[in-house]
């Protein structure tokens, strides 16, 4: 994977030399204010839109999940697949503008997306455990991507807000893929909160551990996640969706009783 490490941060783009900095480093960094509070609320108007739409098959994939507050309904987790039916969130994620043009930076060339999703993170929503990206299969499609988290809603370590590893960036896979990493795994190095506020970015690559707690507080704490690769190593936005569909397809487009399985 040294060829991984060797990508070089161009200077050209929205982020400070001190943030390509840390990203070069530790494989994140956090972008306070990226986002104006106007278009934050752009964002944040868009994640209501898709979350009244329609569920049709066809359209954008929302999935929910069960709450972890006894006795309360299924609440929703994500919406994911949306560019295509969303002018705002287009034009935001695949327009050319700041979102591309910081990943670009990091990564060094032109970038293509790869996959779109909002991580709700409801009241009674679960956490998600320790891994890195790379292991959910995306090896298959390029050796490196980078995402772009947009936080929507404020989040703390109350409602279980991202955390980073406070290690050296690493260059490749530390656990199995399709397993969250063990402890074992994660002897090196601890786990760190990262809060964030409306508008505020972080930007991380597919091999830095990260993980995040459950949200037991009365509010949502939605996240808008943003996955890019280098356009010279291809395109495979529809591939990836392919293939998720052929396991994982959304709520709306289940056979009842069959079992589904996450792989991608």
């Amino acid at each position: 994977m040294s060829q991984v490490i060797a990508l070089r941060a161009v200077t050209q783009g929205p982020l400070q030399p001190n943030e390509v900095e840390h990203y070069a480093s530790t494989g994140w960094l956090a972008a306070r204010g990226l986002f104006t509070p106007e278009e934050t609320a752009d964002i944040s108007r868009w994640t209501d839109e898709l979350t009244a739409a329609p569920e049709v098959p066809g359209r954008h994939w929302v999935y929910r999940e069960p709450s972890l507050i006894p006795g309360a309904a299924p609440v929703i987790q994500r919406i994911e697949n949306f560019c295509p039916f969303h002018e705002g969130f287009d034009r935001l994620v695949r327009g050319g503008g700041k979102l591309e043009a910081a990943c670009a930076q990091l990564m060094g060339g032109p970038v293509v997306l790869f996959k779109e999703k909002i991580n709700f993170k409801m009241p009674g929503g679960a956490g998600f455990e320790p891994h890195q990206d790379q292991q959910a299969g995306w090896s298959a499609y390029a050796p490196l991507f980078i995402t772009a988290l947009v936080c929507i809603d404020r989040a703390t370590e109350t409602n279980g807000c991202l955390k980073m590893a406070d290690a050296p960036r690493f260059a490749g896979l530390i656990g199995d893929e399709w397993k969250p990493l063990t402890a074992e795994q994660m002897a090196g190095f601890a786990l760190t909160s990262v809060p964030t506020e409306p508008g505020d970015a972080l930007f991380f690559d597919s091999y830095v551990p990260h993980a995040s707690d459950p949200n037991l507080t009365s509010e949502a704490r939605r996240i808008l996640y943003l996955t890019y690769n280098l356009a010279s190593q291809g395109d495979h936005r529809a591939r990836y969706y392919a293939d998720k569909h052929a396991n994982f397809p959304p709520d709306v487009e289940r056979v009842p009783g069959r079992n589904y399985r996450f792989r991608v």
